[in-house]
């Protein structure tokens, strides 16, 4: 398992699946506000006039050679929740992307957002 501060070193490498499929390459790093540790990974994808970041969670996810392997299936993750390549997620979005992967969702204590991007 990688170490979390390291996980920024990753950007522009491929992610791939389980099964070594490559999905694309990691764009961002998104922390958990509460934590302040990595949580959600954005990964391009698309045709190359046509590219889009989506989220993968990063739990379970093991570094390779030159590659970050997450334990989603390439599928799944290509139809994950998106932003374009210049956007941002907005707050009432995050809900989705943990629902995308049935993952629990709760808003800061305050209600603040739960994503940030590093």
């Amino acid at each position: 398992m990688f170490e979390p501060e390291d996980i920024r070193e990753w950007r522009g490498r491929n992610v791939v699946d389980e099964s070594g499929s490559k999905i694309g390459s990691m764009e961002s790093v998104y922390v958990d506000t509460a934590s302040d540790r990595p949580s959600f990974a954005t990964v391009t994808v698309g045709m190359p006039t046509k590219h889009r970041l989506v989220f993968v969670p990063l739990a379970g996810a093991t570094v390779g050679p030159d590659y970050l392997k997450v334990k989603y299936d390439k599928g799944a993750v290509k139809d994950a929740p998106w932003i374009s390549p210049d956007g941002e997620l907005p707050a009432d979005r995050e809900a989705a992307v943990f629902a995308h992967y049935d993952l629990h969702y709760t808003p800061g204590a305050s209600g603040e957002r739960r994503l940030a991007r590093r």
